[in-house]
């Protein structure tokens, strides 16, 4: 047995062993007095004979205290076991829950940083075609190339095929980035896709006010040179109408010059050339198709007016046999209600023979007349 381990039966120990001291002292005390005091051996005999029977119950109940405290101290093992495994438990499925959050969370990064790297593959891919689109409209034939075919696509997309004409050559001897036929007249519209982007972008590209300023006055002077081109060369009088259209490639090009260029605008339209972008040309040609639809549906329209006609003969045809079924249905009618006024007459009849009162001997004496002929008779006729 362990009395460190046990508090109490160390403490109940060390009384047993004062206890046992202090009996021992005083039997040597009344072994010495003995001498002195030798009537009195019996009495005190008797009382060491008491002390150590009360030292035996003392160790007994000392014993059956050891026993249940071992006892207790065995159920507080069992409990604290117990409590130790629920809480392993515990921590082991908190632990479990956490590593499979964890593990989610994991797999949500990865999906998050596939994305993000996919991201950034086509941020890099929109950066090549950015660089590539600069590439393009460094060059000035490549930068007017790029707007012819931006302008074509749009012009492909909005009219038939033979609405339009693709780098056509006027009477003047001059060639047109596109002329789109008007309708009912053999005028055509006007198209120019090339504009000078160089100034434009050294106006953006600016490092300050003094160079902005510059490259200013450089793209004023450059679009209004490209006006008056156009008015000079694509204008013709008989061939193509008293408007030409500049196309810009650029939406940002065309707010610039509305927000801080609008006399170039204005002296677009006194020199009878509009200046349109993407968006506003796409409106413009959805116009003229509205109107080359128009002016078909005119041009067939003596067609229609015929097709009216006829589809009018069929319905007053259809009219007039409409009527004809209604008269026949109103003989049909009459027929009916003739047929009812007969049956009526005949139940009348009915009646009026079923209310005779005839005996039996009348019956035999006189035969009766079949209303119908026997099968044989009409067999033979």
């Amino acid at each position: 047995m362990n009395l460190a381990a046990n508090p109490l039966l160390l403490a109940a120990a060390t009384l047993v062993l004062a206890i046992g001291l202090a009996l021992l002292v005083s039997w040597l005390v009344l072994r010495s007095a003995g001498n002195i005091a030798g009537h009195k051996d019996a009495q005190l005999g008797d009382q060491l004979a008491q002390l150590a029977q009360q030292q035996a119950q003392l160790q007994g109940a000392l014993g059956q205290m050891a026993t249940g405290t071992l006892s207790g101290q065995g159920e507080i093992q069992k409990a604290l076991d117990r409590r130790l495994e629920d809480m392993s438990k515990k921590l082991g499925d908190s632990l479990e829950q956490n590593r499979e959050k964890t593990g989610e969370s994991l797999s949500a990064l990865e999906k998050r940083l596939a994305l993000i790297d996919q991201a950034q593959k086509n941020i890099e891919n929109i950066g090549v075609d950015v660089r590539s689109l600069q590439s393009i409209l460094a060059n000035k034939q490549s930068r007017g190339a790029f707007g012819e075919m931006r302008m074509q696509d749009l012009v492909e997309d909005a009219l038939p095929p033979d609405a339009y004409v693709f780098q056509h050559t006027l009477s003047t001897g001059k060639r047109i980035d596109c002329i789109i036929n008007v309708p009912n007249t053999s005028e055509g519209i006007a198209v120019d896709a090339k504009f000078p982007l160089e100034s434009y972008q050294r106006m953006v590209a600016a490092p300050d006010d003094s160079a902005k300023n510059a490259a200013a006055s450089l793209f004023r002077r450059d679009v209004e040179k490209h006006i008056k081109d156009i008015s000079s060369k694509y204008l013709v009088p008989g061939e193509t109408t008293d408007t030409a259209l500049l196309f810009l490639p650029s939406e940002a090009i065309y707010a610039e010059l509305y927000a801080n260029f609008p006399d170039l605008v204005n002296k677009g339209f006194s020199a009878h050339v509009m200046i349109v972008s993407p968006t506003t040309f796409m409106a413009a040609l959805h116009t003229i198709s509205s109107l080359m639809k128009g002016a078909k549906m005119r041009e067939q329209a003596a067609i229609i007016q015929k097709e009216v006609q006829l589809m009018l003969g069929d319905v007053h045809l259809l009219e007039k046999r409409a009527t004809t079924l209604g008269k026949r249905f109103k003989l049909s009618e009459d027929a009916v209600d003739d047929i009812l006024k007969s049956t009526t007459r005949i139940g009348r009849h009915a009646n009026r023979i079923g209310a005779v009162d005839v005996s039996e001997d009348e019956m035999l004496e006189v035969a009766p007349t079949p209303l119908i002929a026997p099968a044989d008779q009409i067999t033979k006729n």
